[in-house]
This record gives C-alpha cells, structure tokens and sequence, in this order.
C-alpha cells in the first residue's frame, strides 16, 4: 500500500493547539490533483499544501494550496507554516535550504524568510505576491446579512465594504467594536446569494470582518467567515490581513509610510492567533506588503493511499 507522510503545524501562535491548523505534505510528488484534493476535504482544515519540486531550479520549491473543496492561487498561514515546516527539516528534494525560500504559485513568487530563535527555525515572514488590487464596493446590507448583524452594525469612517485582494480576493468590512465582532454568525443563504451577486473565478465569496481598538488604530481584532468552501471560521487569515493592511495603509493622506500592524484572530474560537503585517507605501503606492507569525509543530503521521 502506498503512504504519503504529512506534518500538521500550529500558525500564528506559539502555543500547540492554538492558531490555525494546518497539513503540510513535505514531497507530494505522485499524487494526482484528485488525490490532493480528497487529502485536503479528509484533513477538513481551512487549507492543506502540497510541497513539489520547482520548476525553476533557482527556485525552493512549487506549493500548491487546497481548501476542502478547491485549489487557491495564495493564502498566508499556508506559506508559513510550509516555510516552517520545511525550515525545520533543513533540506527539501536534497538541497540544503538557508533562511531565504523562494515559492512558487499560481498567484506568483512568493519570498519567505524564516525566523530562528537558538538555531532552530521558530515561524517566518512572506511577502505577498501579488500588487493591492480593489473593488468592487459590496452592499453594507449584503455584508450585515452574511454576519447576521444589522447594516448599521458596521461602520464605515474609513472605507465602506469592498472586496481586496494582494494574491486572494476578500470582502472586508469594519464594524463598530469588539462587542459586535464577537456577535456574527455566518449565514450561508446570504453568501450564497452574496456569491452570486459577486462572482470570482479564482474562489467563493469569504469575508473578513474586523474592529479596530480605540486609540490605537493598528491593533485589529478580525474574524473570517467562509461557509462556501466548507471553512465556518478560520482562525488565522494571512492572505486577508495583507490585504486588509495594504488597504488601509492605502488610505492614508501620505504619499509615504512604514505602518506595522498586528491582527489578533480566532478569539471566538479558543484558537487565538497573532499574524504581524507591514505594509511599505512609496510615493503614493503600496508597494510592498509581508506578514509574519511563529508556528508550533502538533502531529506526524502517514496517510494510506
């Protein structure tokens, strides 16, 4: 019988059992993309990545990305923690492998730095692959009906509700406070109907809800709901807290800016997470976006085929 080993790893977190969970399938040459995606809807995680030699030798390696019900071009906990994982093992397909990776996916490039604490590879940092890409504009009343929260619920000072992507599109929306964040159930009629209204190729209409802290503006609290791809609640979102980040830096009245940001996620979920974002704005333009995050080794273990 043939076996394919996995790891499972712990993002955006230091502590085992908390963060996102994520498989990562460290030499996944031979499988087929069927048997790819029946590993990722077994696995039930938000993503499993699937680790294959580059195309381009100058390259670390090619990284595909799985939902439980479809490929993605680019998510952020995934790049992590294969970066970690990876990291941790020193060598991928026989090449040593020094602090620097390169990925490569459909969404493009995408460079990697690992973090060491002692020697030992702790979490990493990526860049998005992809420039801020925005719209369109998202009906408020569409978005408060997919959280199950009324329209005036969510708050729209800085941007009304608009679908951003630096390598994997999101609606985001700002509500009020904490207290509301903490309220929102998704209610899968309504982004079945918000799919339809807004169409993607590339995925299905997920959202990224989030509140700001009082006095301190770059202290977010967010939660993401996906109930179209089998993902009720993720609890840590990379790809979306770039592109959040690159938004709202985006927004600033000045032409140039170095904004850390740090977004705390799945609270409501008893896994928090913590996923650090920097976004680099030169000349008007955002012009480059990374997150970064520690991760946590959880299991090891062959899967039967």
């Amino acid at each position: 019988m043939n076996t394919v080993s996995f790891v499972t790893v712990d993002v955006f977190t230091s502590k085992r059992f908390a963060g996102n969970q994520l498989a990562v399938i460290p030499d996944a040459r031979g499988l087929s993309d069927d048997e790819m995606q029946a590993i990722a809807t077994e696995f039930g995680y938000s993503e499993v990545t699937f680790v294959l030699p580059p195309e381009n030798p100058g390259n670390t390696a090619r990284v595909r990305i799985f939902t439980p019900t479809i490929e993605v071009p680019f998510a952020g906990h995934p790049n992590v923690g294969t970066a970690f994982v990876l990291g941790r093992q020193k060598e991928v397909f026989g090449r040593e492998l020094g602090d620097a990776l390169r990925f490569e996916e459909r969404a493009g490039l995408v460079e990697v730095a690992l973090h060491r604490n002692d020697g030992i590879v702790t979490g990493a940092r990526i860049v998005a692959p992809q420039a801020l890409a925005v719209g369109p504009a998202i009906d408020a009343t569409a978005i408060a009906t997919c959280a199950s929260l009324r329209p005036g619920d969510l708050a729209d000072q800085t941007h009304v509700p608009v679908r951003v992507s630096v390598g994997l599109p999101f609606a985001v929306a700002e509500v009020r406070d904490v207290d509301i964040l903490s309220k929102a159930r998704p209610n899968v009629t309504a982004f079945e109907e918000a799919n339809a209204r807004y169409p993607l190729a590339e995925d299905s209409f997920s959202l990224f809800l989030y509140a700001r802290t009082p006095g301190q503006p770059w202290q977010i609290r967010a939660r993401m709901f996906a109930p179209l791809d089998n993902v009720m609640e993720d609890p840590a979102t990379g790809s979306a807290s770039a592109a959040l980040g690159a938004y709202l830096v985006s927004q600033l009245p000045e032409a140039d800016a170095e904004i850390d940001l740090v977004i705390e996620q799945g609270v409501e979920m008893g896994r928090r997470s913590l996923i650090a974002v920097n976004v680099s704005k030169t000349n008007g333009s955002v012009r480059k976006v990374s997150i970064s995050g520690d991760c946590v080794t959880a299991m090891r273990g062959e899967i039967e085929l």
